[in-house]
């Protein structure tokens, strides 16, 4: 029995299969469901390259608001654990947005409010505010990490002013592990680290994941210790790193030499 074809217009996109007994497209045209696949991944793709340092910022939070949870109930073990999650966290979150070139004011302001919960709240209620001194030094150390963010920018290009909260918060952290959880050396710490984020001294902007090779092995090597090492190699590790961060800011984190002030105007 001959079987005879349908007739097809020259100018369809359509053409008759043998196998299926059916019209198929052909050329640039695609079933409906390539179609809408191939668009969702793309968007799904865009969205997740918008929103990665948003994720790891939001992770920052997460940690920041758990490390409050722990100090709250006495898990302050814990709590510097978070903390030293959160640093990391900080550290990568900026890095990943000029990568994928998706920063925005967003991203900035979702940045600082996780950097004022994790490195402020978390990291005063670290210090065990039991009375009144003890207070207002928990009060005044989030304040001051409050002031730091507000009046981080100096005007000159990859500066601070004022010490980045994150190493103060790493440092006293470390330090609470290091001396297994010795308040007074917390607190005179915290003290300490107040007035260097209130200073208004230069810092670098380090960009440990853009910058030298030994930078990004330093922060793999932070990475490797909070998640891996016992507490005595991660407070150790981290305290040396953040010190060395603290006192020669220029001299090792930064390839170019401190700004030198204004002349004074005669």
């Amino acid at each position: 029995m001959w079987m005879v074809s349908p007739p097809v217009d020259e100018g369809s996109p359509q053409l008759w299969d043998r196998g299926t007994g059916r019209l198929s497209p052909i050329g640039v045209f695609q079933p409906p469901q390539k179609l809408f696949l191939s668009a969702g991944r793309g968007r799904a793709l865009e969205f997740v390259r918008k929103n990665a340092a948003n994720g790891l910022s939001v992770a920052n939070l997460v940690a920041g608001l758990s490390s409050v949870l722990c100090s709250l109930n006495r898990q302050y073990q814990h709590s510097c654990w978070l903390l030293l999650v959160g640093f990391l966290l900080d550290l990568a979150d900026g890095a990943v947005a000029r990568q994928l070139d998706a920063c925005s004011a967003l991203g900035a302001k979702l940045d600082d409010f996780a950097d004022f919960t994790t490195f402020g709240l978390a990291t005063a209620l670290l210090l065990q505010p039991h009375g009144v001194l003890d207070g207002l030094l928990a009060v005044a150390y989030a304040l001051a990490v409050f002031a730091r963010l507000c009046f981080f920018s100096s005007g000159i290009p990859f500066t601070y002013r004022g010490l980045p909260c994150p190493y103060a918060s790493s440092l006293l952290a470390g330090t609470f592990l290091l001396t297994g959880g010795d308040v007074t050396v917390l607190r005179v710490t915290a003290a300490v680290m107040g007035v260097f984020m209130l200073d208004r001294g230069s810092y670098p902007h380090d960009k440990v994941l853009e910058s030298q090779l030994w930078k990004k092995v330093v922060y793999a090597g932070g990475v490797v210790t909070v998640l891996f090492s016992p507490a005595a190699v991660a407070s150790v590790y981290c305290v040396a790193w953040s010190t060395s961060y603290i006192v020669f800011p220029f001299a090792v984190w930064s390839c170019k030499s401190p700004p030198s002030p204004p002349p004074n105007a005669q």
